[in-house]
């Protein structure tokens, strides 16, 4: 997998993500399960999205 954005917040990965998808290029957004762990602490650089190898010559 190969990280080609890195999102503010979880749901700017997933919107991402989304058009990724309606483009039809298979996508995973990493970083849920870090979210919780920062509790009071500004959250930052956590969300990412990534694609398979294969699939980055469609998006350029």
């Amino acid at each position: 997998m190969h990280l080609i954005f890195r999102a503010s917040n979880i749901l700017e990965a997933h919107i991402v993500a989304g058009m990724l998808k309606n483009n039809d290029i298979d996508c995973h957004v990493g970083g849920h399960y870090l979210q919780g762990a920062v509790g009071d602490l500004p959250a930052a650089d956590f969300a990412h999205v990534f694609i398979n190898e294969a699939d980055i010559e469609h998006i350029t």
